[in-house]
């Protein structure tokens, strides 16, 4: 399987449950365009970072039951993103697969490692040491990106160097996520799908 070139790389996603209804668009292929409205104004800032950092395309409406708290919205959003990513790169042929990105945020390092492999699994050795940033709950940081790898097909290896700014750890992550999957997603040369096996 090689990377068609004249198909653009995208996917439109629709989630709509009793606590949340999501309506999602991106392209890999991009220039870090971004119109993201997801009811939560943290990760609206987030996924800015995630979009402008790797050069997606991202367009997000979401309304959830954030009169609760903001977990259903922040899961589902990264069950979308998800999605978006394993229909855009169908079966995962002809990428690089593989990438690890560093990113300094002033005092913090963060650094992401990535396989897609269509193999979910999320390790996620981050201490955020505030429970809150603003109104935003930080271990939902953790959730978003557990749901993203679930259903994208991520092998994802998510690590604090060092830091002690919750913002700037947080933003580092998103920083990096998108740095990584930006490179990961990346055709081949070769347009070979990159496995032993012959498929992913």
């Amino acid at each position: 399987m090689t990377v068609d070139s004249l198909r653009p790389r995208q996917a439109a996603i629709r989630r709509t449950t009793a606590e949340t209804d999501i309506s999602l668009e991106l392209l890999l292929d991009g220039q870090g365009r971004h119109e993201i409205a997801s009811g939560v104004p943290f990760l609206d800032h987030m996924l800015t970072l995630f979009a402008v950092h790797g050069f997606f395309d991202l367009s997000l409406q979401a309304k959830g039951d954030v009169e609760v708290d903001d977990h259903h919205t922040v899961e589902d959003i990264g069950i979308c993103l998800g999605q978006a990513f394993a229909k855009a790169l169908g079966d995962k042929g002809g990428i690089e697969r593989y990438a690890c990105i560093y990113v300094p945020m002033d005092e913090t390092l963060a650094r992401v490692v990535v396989d897609v492999s269509n193999r979910p699994f999320l390790h996620w050795q981050v201490a955020i040491p505030d429970q809150k940033v603003g109104n935003f709950d930080t271990a939902l940081a953790k959730e978003f990106t557990r749901a993203f790898s679930q259903h994208g097909g991520f092998t994802l290896h998510v690590d604090l160097l060092h830091g002690d700014n919750s913002h700037h750890i947080v933003e580092a992550v998103f920083k990096a996520l998108g740095r990584c999957l930006r490179q990961a997603t990346r055709p081949l040369a070769s347009g070979a799908m990159l496995s032993s096996k012959g498929s992913l």
